[in-house]
């Protein structure tokens, strides 16, 4: 029997996609998916949701449910994590409106910036436990991690002694962005993207054989691109490649978009400014809608099209040894010559029996490479924070943000910094020891 644990199952909008994809995986017999997490209701809806998809769907799985960590890794055989610590409230929504004091605007704040590093402070102690106890509990099991900012928590995961690979469904939906913006079927794109998550870049796009880039770049010096991707075709105006993630998100790892002294930027690139605020609670009246579909017989609770989700896929390949490729992120190893070894890239893998495969891309051109740099030496701050408790090591973590640096003085910097590590202070004790010499007085300056 394969056993499959869900940690942070709460999140119920996503954990029932992920659930779905394993139910409808060909040759994986008797399975237990066991669903954990510390809020009881929240647990009891994904309960609910899982068990009528496990009855609609004639698969032989067993569905249990627990508030107890240690009892859902006993013996499992991979473990999926979806935590948000901290949760949408209070911690996300203080990363926005304490940042927003000082001037900053976001859009998503969960992979960079000083929302992303936040978060990834609050989320590495998590799993820094989360390992110790799968290395007592299930030691060979494998971590399959999606909860952001993806690639800091990867990279702190990658040295704690467990299996593990970070997941992001970003590369294949940009890759199905892209097929409609060019008019080619989805399953005939030949694609390659490479670099870190939500900063790969597609160094190939062809269909049939036929470079499509030239198509692609005549749309953007049109000017008639999507609304709602305008940042993204600038960057490739500019830079010369199409990049994975959304315009929404990438408007904050780069310093260009979302400049305190040109507020007509964010009119002009369509940037939409606390959408994960808004994005949250459309998810939180998504879970009511869930909750209240469970006590109707004919409610439903399944997701609808498509997933783009490569864990069951993962699972299946692991335990069959169909070869499958998936983007997945992994530590560097040399998968991308001009990034540090030590990284966490996204690439293309190859997946089978015998576990996760990274594909080697090479050099990316340089200019994406240092433009990719400018991300990854914050990602390695905030994890070497996290691990030290070391105030100053977050203040130049901030410092090293290319977003919050087009913005903030260093003494600002210093300030916003400690106003967020105090009133998160019940997720990071470890910085609990005040303030840096000098910076208490400018802390009262900002209130």
């Amino acid at each position: 029997m394969i056993r499959i644990a869900f940690v942070g199952a709460g999140s119920a909008v996503f954990a029932r996609v992920l659930i779905r994809d394993i139910l409808q995986q060909p040759d994986l017999g008797e399975m237990e998916i066991r669903l954990m997490d510390i809020d009881r209701e929240r647990l009891e809806v994904i309960d609910g949701i899982a068990r009528r998809l496990v009855s609609t769907s004639g698969a032989k799985v067993r569905i249990t449910s627990t508030l107890d960590r240690a009892r859902a890794l006993d013996g499992a055989d991979y473990v999926i994590c979806l935590v948000q610590i901290g949760g949408f409230r209070p911690a996300t929504v203080t990363d926005f409106e304490i940042p927003k004091r000082f001037g900053i605007r976001q859009t998503i704040g969960d992979t960079l910036g000083i929302g992303g590093i936040m978060r990834g402070l609050r989320t590495i102690p998590f799993l820094e436990d989360l390992a110790a106890d799968m290395r007592r509990l299930c030691p060979e099991g494998w971590l399959i991690n999606y909860a952001n900012p993806l690639a800091i928590n990867q990279w702190a995961l990658e040295d704690l002694g467990v299996r593990t690979v970070g997941l992001c469904h970003s590369v294949r939906r940009t890759a199905r962005q892209l097929a409609n913006y060019l008019r080619v079927p989805f399953e005939d794109l030949e694609y390659q993207a490479a670099g870190i998550n939500h900063m790969a870049f597609f160094l190939r796009l062809a269909h049939r054989g036929e470079d499509l880039y030239p198509q692609l770049l005549a749309l953007a010096a049109s000017g008639r691109v999507p609304s709602n991707d305008r940042v993204r075709f600038e960057v490739l105006r500019r830079f010369g490649y199409f990049v994975s993630e959304s315009s929404y998100h990438f408007a904050e790892y780069v310093p260009y978009f979302l400049r305190r002294d040109r507020p007509d930027l964010v009119d002009a690139y369509a940037v939409p400014i606390d959408e994960y605020l808004h994005r949250c609670q459309r998810y939180e009246e998504e879970f009511r809608r869930l909750k209240a579909a469970l006590n109707d017989p004919d409610g439903s609770v399944g997701p609808e099209g498509p997933s783009d989700e490569d864990a069951a896929g993962i699972i299946h390949s692991l335990e069959t040894g169909t070869e499958r490729r998936i983007y997945a992120n992994v530590r560097n190893h040399g998968a991308i010559d001009n990034l540090p070894p030590d990284c966490i890239v996204e690439v293309p893998c190859a997946v089978d029996r015998f576990g996760i495969h990274p594909i080697r891309v090479g050099p990316l051109p340089s200019h994406l490479a240092a433009l990719i740099s400018s991300n990854v030496h914050v990602q390695r701050l905030t994890v070497e924070a996290a691990r030290s408790g070391c105030r100053e090591t977050v203040y130049r973590a901030v410092m090293l943000d290319p977003r919050t640096a087009a913005d903030l003085t260093l003494d600002e910097i210093e300030a916003l910094v400690d106003e967020l590590l105090r009133h998160h202070a019940r997720w990071l004790p470890q910085f609990a020891a005040g303030t840096s010499p000098g910076s208490r007085a400018r802390v009262s300056s900002h209130g």
